[in-house]
């Protein structure tokens, strides 16, 4: 049996690489970590494949978005579009959550959004359908109840 290792890289020095290869026009493979977008993608498991975001996001979307913390620091999120608002300028917000999340939004302007999923593979090599998130949101007041099952399975 042949074992591909995987090489952790820290995400302060692999996502800005992520965008600067997304930013001309190339589509990026790599596994994301976290539980945030359980069940649809398990971190440090499920690889993704993001292509560039040449084309304005839909709802449902789970996009690679970068949110400023300080001037000098950013935090990347791989979250799905929930909905689109507008700000008091009349200009767009883009309003995101983890699938697996049951609070919190992360609210982001159009710029900071690099990326849109094109696949999620499991590491079988299987893909697993994008459109099942819609549901999965439609599904938010259960979410809470169908996680604790998931978690336990």
């Amino acid at each position: 049996m042949s074992m591909t290792p995987h090489l952790a890289i820290a995400s302060h020095i692999l996502l800005p690489e992520i965008e600067r290869l997304l930013s001309e026009g190339k589509d990026v493979r790599f596994t994301p970590s976290g539980v945030s977008m359980r069940p649809f993608i398990e971190g440090d498991k499920d690889s993704v494949i993001l292509s560039p975001l040449n084309s304005e996001p839909r709802r449902g979307d789970i996009v690679l978005a970068r949110i400023p913390q300080t001037k000098d620091e950013n935090t990347y999120v791989l979250h799905r579009l929930i909905r689109i608002e507008r700000d008091t300028k009349n200009e767009n917000v883009y309003v995101l959550q983890g699938d697996g999340n049951l609070t919190g939004e992360e609210r982001c302007k159009r710029e900071w959004l690099s990326a849109r999923v094109t696949a999620i593979e499991r590491p079988n090599g299987r893909k697993k359908c994008l459109t099942r998130g819609y549901l999965w949101y439609a599904l938010k007041p259960l979410r809470k109840y169908l996680l604790k099952i998931y978690r336990h399975l």
